[in-house]
């Protein structure tokens, strides 16, 4: 860009760039390739947000949702236990058997229900989350709760939710339906 973009400018552009994009675009990404901070295109992000742009922040990076399929296929909420060092198997086991990892919830005693978006699909989505993690030091929302935690899963079949869900009741992951 020759000159410098207005505000109204560097929004339309990012929402340009969110548009064409095939993969999640991180904030980091984003601003290199605009020439500004970080804090900056966070900024952007909640205005074009508040102007209910369908944009989801992913622990991959930011998506335009307008014209993906997020309804697609058949959802199911499980409950998960594990230690946070569980963490890989548990996803792997998930996107081994063909599930969508939409997201995972938490149920903290004092702010309540925490849901974030995970979006993760296959194996190398799983160990860039974990990278992401790692990196910026973060915990894992289901530590808050002491391991507790929910997955919403999708899959094209009943079968692989079934299959998915037992095979983390095998590793020990899934909390007991009786309790």
């Amino acid at each position: 860009m020759k000159h410098k973009m207005t505000a109204d400018e560097r929004r339309e552009y990012i929402l340009k760039l969110l548009k064409t994009s095939q993969e999640p675009q991180s904030g980091r990404e984003l601003a290199e390739k605009i020439g500004v901070s970080r804090q900056v295109i966070v900024g952007d992000m909640a205005i074009l947000k508040a102007r209910k742009e369908p944009i989801l922040a992913t622990s991959q990076g930011y998506i335009y949702m307008a014209d993906q399929k997020e309804g697609s296929g058949i959802e199911r909420t499980i409950a998960c236990y594990h230690r946070p060092q569980d963490t890989q198997h548990e996803l792997n086991i998930l996107v081994d058997h063909g599930v969508f990892v939409k997201d995972v919830t938490v149920d903290h005693p004092i702010y309540g229900e925490f849901t974030a978006q995970l979006r993760i699909s296959n194996r190398k989505e799983v160990k860039k989350f974990l990278n992401q993690l790692e990196e910026s030091s973060a915990s894992l929302l289901s530590e808050l709760t002491e391991g507790i935690h929910l997955h919403t899963i999708v899959a094209n079949h009943e079968e692989d939710l079934d299959e998915a869900e037992k095979a983390l009741e095998e590793a020990g992951f899934l909390v007991d339906k009786k309790v």
